[in-house]
Parts: structure tokens; C-alpha cells; sequence
């Protein structure tokens, strides 16, 4: 079985997400990236493929060549990585699946409405697979915790909370600040904190329940002094059974470096997952002692879980492993070994997502009233 090819657009010199794509498409030996367009900037671009060791004749200037050549050669990629800033996933998405090279796209799906319309119907008119990485969904312990609420040892969902804090835009940013320079910029990102991680913390409450609030109701603000996006985002979720939820998202809450944490109560038990504390769950039955269940161990319950597991109880997994069990799913998927799993976000991951944006972004300017969600 050979190792399935991959592209990236987007990752060069300088760029965070697209390092932690390369680690994670490596750990399970199922990919291996030959092909490239890395950076808008020509000179970055082939300067960038050759610190990865990417052959000259791969190394792209520009993603629609990359995709034209790709498309006719008979060692093309299997499929692309997609690491740009948000408002640069739309058009290399729609390239590439209009080239029948399945997509890895990094979150949120796009940075407009509009753009997620043409990934949409391009995908719906491609035999390519479209995938999104909320990487959150490949920690163990949330698909513990998913197969726990879904077998009903919870019970009926009363209430969840999920918040996603940092502080590192509490103050303006320097101009220098690569990263915050575009998360920073609406016509860049799109939406500010509520894109950037209000999307994961919500794509986590979904993934772990399988269910969506009906309306929202949100205030989003801009703490910092002349920032042009949203930093923090306090939301008030209703869900159709009656249940009620809470999402907080801040970029400027300081002492919170990546704080992603999960409670969801029903009428039976609760759960508790800390993403800085990845390989612990924290589960209580009504009237029992909290358990601590541990990543590895007995207390891990769910083959889901495990299958997401390479190292033994006691030695941490984190970030980058969560990463790789998508791209190890997804090479899973494109080798035609299972089919289009619940567990692998896809565009409707993507067009939640942008749903969720819209329904916030919408009640907040109308001074946080309730605004319907239309997932369907």
C-alpha cells in the first residue's frame, strides 16, 4: 500500500497551521507531501518547497497551476491541504475539486456567505471528498465523551456550557503579528474571535451531542480600542428539546492560554473535558462520586475512543495526534476503506459553522435578540 500523496496551498515560511498539518499528515506514515504553492509570494512560495524538500518541478507559484498539473499527472496528489487565511479557502476549494483532487481545508469554511455557497455546489458537483479539520474531534477523550452522551449515560440534555479562551489580542497587536495581522483584518478572516474559535467551540458541543440549538442570541464586542473585529463573543444557545447553553469565546481573557473546556449535564450524569488536560474526562452519575476517566486505560470505554489511540495510558496525547487521526480518517476514506464517517468533519461541518457565524453575527447588531439557526 503506498503512501497517498499530498499538496498544500498556503503553509510557507512563517506560518503556523500549515506546520502542524505536515506533523500530523506524517505521524501515521499514511502521506506524504510532493506538491506545493505555498505562499502568494512567488519567491516565498519556491524558497518555502525547498526547505521541505520539494521537488523543483512541484514547487507552484500559483494554486491553479498547481491544480492543472496535479490534475494530469499520473504521480498527481491524492489530495490537497488548504492552510490559507479563511478568505483564501473559497478558491483553491473550488480549483480543486472542479480537478477531482479531494480537499483537506483548514476552519472556518470560508470568509463569506457567498464563498461558502461556491465550495458548496462546487463539492455537490465533484466525485472529491471535501474535508474540514475541526481537529478538536480527534482527541480520544471526546469521542469518549461522544459515545457516552449518545448511549444515553448522560440522559436528556438540560444543559451545556463550552468556552474557548486565550488572551493573546488583549492588547493591539504589532504590526509584525502574522497571525493577528489577518485574524485581526474583516476583509482577511471574515468574523474575529466568533470565526476563529467561537466556530470550534461550537463544532465541539456538536460533534459530543449530535444536536444543534434552534436560535441564538449574542453580543459580540470589540474590547481592544479600534479593532475592526469581534475579540470576545458571549452566547446564549436554546436547543429544541428545552435544554439551555452557554458559549464563550474570548481572544482577550487574560491568564486563559488555549482554554477549550466542555460541560454538558442531562438528567442522568454529567461531562467535563479540558483540552489543556486532553486525556482526562470527568464523568458524574446523580448521586455517585466523579469519576476521572483516563485516556488508554480501562476507564475508556468506547472503540471509537480507542481507534484514536497510538501510545499507552500515561503518556500524553494532544494537539498534534488529535490532527492526525483526521488525516489517518481521511486517507481512510480516500483509499475507499469506509465510508463518509460521523467521526470526520466534512462541509456540512464547514456550512454549520458559517451558519452559527451568520445567526451571531446577525443578533448581536440587533442588540443580541434571538435569531434562529437553519442547519438543515
Amino acid at each position: 500500500m503506498r503512501k497517498l500523496r499530498l499538496g498544500m496551498v498556503g503553509g510557507g515560511q512563517g506560518a503556523f497551521i500549515g506546520g502542524v498539518h505536515r506533523i500530523a499528515a506524517r505521524l501515521d506514515g499514511q502521506w506524504d507531501l510532493v506538491a506545493g504553492a505555498l505562499s502568494s509570494d512567488p519567491e516565498k512560495s519556491i524558497a518555502s518547497a525547498q526547505e521541505l524538500g520539494i521537488d523543483s518541478q512541484r514547487a507552484y507559484t500559483d494554486f491553479k497551476e498547481m491544480a492543472k498539473a496535479e490534475a494530469t499527472r499520473t504521480d498527481g496528489i491524492d489530495a490537497v491541504a488548504i492552510v490559507t487565511p479563511n478568505h483564501m479557502h473559497a478558491d483553491p476549494a473550488v480549483t480543486f475539486l472542479e480537478s477531482g483532487i479531494h480537499v483537506i481545508c483548514d476552519k472556518p469554511l470560508a470568509s463569506t456567505d457567498q464563498d461558502a455557497v461556491r465550495i458548496k455546489q462546487a463539492a455537490h458537483a465533484s466525485n472529491a471528498s471535501f474535508i474540514l479539520t475541526h481537529n478538536y474531534t480527534g482527541y480520544p477523550m471526546v469521542r469518549q465523551a461522544r459515545e457516552m452522551f449518545l448511549s444515553g449515560c448522560l440522559g436528556e440534555l438540560r444543559l451545556l456550557q463550552v468556552e474557548y479562551l486565550q488572551d493573546w489580542l488583549s492588547h493591539p497587536s504589532s504590526p509584525d503579528n502574522k497571525q493577528a495581522k489577518w485574524r485581526t483584518n474583516p476583509n482577511l478572516a471574515g468574523a474575529g474571535c466568533i470565526g476563529d474559535i467561537g466556530t470550534h467551540a461550537f463544532n465541539l458541543a456538536h460533534f459530543i451531542t449530535n444536536q444543534l440549538p434552534s436560535k441564538l442570541s449574542a453580543d459580540l464586542t470589540s474590547i481592544v480600542d479600534a479593532r475592526a473585529v469581534d475579540d470576545n463573543a458571549n452566547v446564549l444557545l436554546r436547543y429544541p428539546n428545552g435544554a439551555r447553553g452557554i458559549l464563550w469565546a474570548s481572544q482577550v481573557a487574560v491568564g486563559n492560554e488555549n482554554g477549550l473546556r466542555l460541560r454538558i449535564y442531562g438528567d442522568k450524569g454529567g461531562l467535563e473535558w479540558h483540552q489543556e488536560m486532553p486525556n482526562q474526562l470527568m464523568f458524574t452519575h446523580f448521586g455517585q462520586a466523579t469519576q476521572v476517566l483516563t485516556r488508554g486505560s480501562e476507564s475508556m470505554t468506547a472503540p471509537i475512543a480507542h481507534q484514536a489511540t497510538r501510545l499507552p495510558a500515561g503518556h500524553p496525547e494532544g494537539y498534534l495526534e488529535a490532527f492526525a487521526t483526521l488525516y489517518k480518517e481521511a486517507a481512510e476514506l480516500i483509499r475507499g476503506n469506509m465510508h463518509m464517517s460521523t467521526l470526520l468533519p466534512t462541509l456540512n461541518d464547514g456550512l454549520i459553522g458559517m451558519e452559527f457565524i451568520r445567526a451571531a453575527i446577525d443578533s448581536s447588531k440587533q442588540d443580541s435578540v434571538w435569531v434562529p439557526l437553519n442547519c438543515s
